[in-house]
């Protein structure tokens, strides 16, 4: 339910909203994985791993912290509850099985929470709805006062009508996405591994493990490591989770799931725990904090030319700068900004559906959208204003250029001075902090 008042403190704006709202503490997300949960020998679930999980949460609540648990596992529980051996690959029988588990999954975390005298609730949440941007800011009044009750929400993607989830993902990413929308401290993802490894230690006995992170678009780490059948995950989508989560302020760790209560010695700063991600030193707000929610549903790529406007000068991209696009998607969609080689430098709001922009792509700069297209309409692609950048160095809430137009694509003049940008940047955020 959205709050009353528009009214923000100065409080609220220098914190945000859910941590101006909590009294003291660090907030934590902790996503729970598949594999961290049942045991794939026996088809059963990992009852001692559950149980130290929950206790892991007790002991961060008792030092003041406020937890948020995102889990796997419906799927999985689902599959124990009617003796399958084997997850099916059918999406209509996985989503009747998310049904199934779902239920005995969130009574077990009552039972183990509750017998350590904490109360938990049930949130299920899809991609689609942290999209929405009034759904979005509903969602986030919605974790700030569950957690100013004291409340552990127990996070699960709704797999039931998650279409796009479960033909492809992970709750790796809806865990970042939580953390990016509560504004959190800490995100950690249990798995079955340590850390991160230069090269998949099963295969090379030379890999080594690396432990902190500065700059996640710098990394140099192996990521063929799968999910298990049970699970949907695997590295390289804990490394996407990494990006959302760094862009946002957060930081993020690596570790194994059969030791949890590391998570305290990781917070207390001892080292070689894990794999620890740094956050950005300028981290998203408001509005750009939100698109890192929005589903991504196609791919730019770009040349060299466009990458180091958008990434190094921070403009808008052009039609001239792309060369190749791939998914579906229309006006207003999410997609993401890649490289010749195709690496992510940054995700954007696209003016244009695929089909018109594959008609321009690598078209001239000289020649005007309207005139390609045949209808009047902006030049940008994608506005710079649009555009999350995913490095250290990129993105920052006071760029340092400004293009001709407006996300809209109103004329601005040929001269923005950085006062004035910061300013209208500042006036942007404190509009998104503000109830839709």
């Amino acid at each position: 339910m959205e709050r009353a008042s528009s009214v923000k403190t100065p409080e609220m704006k220098r914190k945000g909203v859910v941590k101006a709202a909590l009294a003291s503490g660090d907030i934590f997300v902790i996503k729970v994985g598949t594999s961290s949960l049942v045991r794939s020998e026996q088809q059963t679930l990992n009852l001692t791993n559950l149980a130290r999980i929950c206790e892991t949460v007790k002991l961060l609540k008792n030092e003041g912290h406020h937890v948020i648990v995102v889990t796997s596992g419906a799927v999985g529980v689902g599959c124990q509850r009617l003796g399958l051996t084997t997850k099916p690959s059918v999406l209509a029988k996985k989503q009747a099985l998310a049904a199934v588990g779902q239920v005995h999954l969130m009574k077990y975390y009552e039972d183990f929470l509750a017998a350590l005298g904490l109360t938990c609730a049930q949130v299920l949440l899809t991609l689609d709805n942290l999209a929405n941007r009034s759904q979005y800011l509903n969602a986030r009044n919605t974790f700030t006062e569950l957690l100013a009750y004291g409340v552990v929400p127990v996070v699960n993607e709704n797999d039931t009508v998650a279409v796009q989830e479960l033909r492809f993902g992970d709750n790796d990413t809806l865990s970042a996405q939580v953390a990016a929308l509560v504004q959190a401290d800490w995100l950690f993802l249990l798995t079955d591994v340590d850390c991160l490894y230069t090269a998949n230690p099963k295969d090379d006995p030379n890999a080594v493990p690396i432990y902190e992170i500065e700059d996640i678009s710098r990394l140099n780490a192996d990521t063929s490591t799968r999910g298990t059948q049970w699970g949907t995950g695997g590295m390289a989508t804990k490394l996407t989770a990494g990006r959302i989560a760094t862009a946002a302020g957060c930081t993020m760790v690596i570790c194994n799931s059969n030791t949890p209560e590391n998570i305290v010695r990781i917070v207390k700063g001892e080292p070689r725990l894990g794999s620890k991600f740094f956050p950005l030193p300028h981290c998203l707000k408001g509005r750009k904090r939100w698109i890192l929610s929005v589903p991504v549903r196609g791919n730019l790529f770009l040349d060299a030319g466009a990458v180091h406007a958008v990434r190094d000068k921070h403009k808008s991209l052009f039609a001239a700068g792309i060369t190749r696009v791939t998914g579906t998607f229309h006006s207003q969609d999410c997609v993401s900004l890649c490289d010749a080689l195709g690496v992510e430098l940054g995700r954007g709001l696209v003016n244009f559906s695929s089909e018109d922009v594959n008609a321009v792509a690598g078209n001239s700069r000289g020649k005007h959208m309207a005139d390609q297209l045949g209808f009047p309409t902006m030049d940008e692609v994608v506005h710079r204003e649009n555009i999350v950048l995913l490095a250290s160095e990129m993105d920052s809430d006071e760029d340092p250029s400004a293009s001709s137009t407006t996300p809209n694509g109103v004329f601005k003049g040929e001269e923005v001075t950085s006062a004035a940008l910061r300013a209208a940047e500042a006036a942007a955020i404190l509009q998104d902090l503000a109830p839709c």
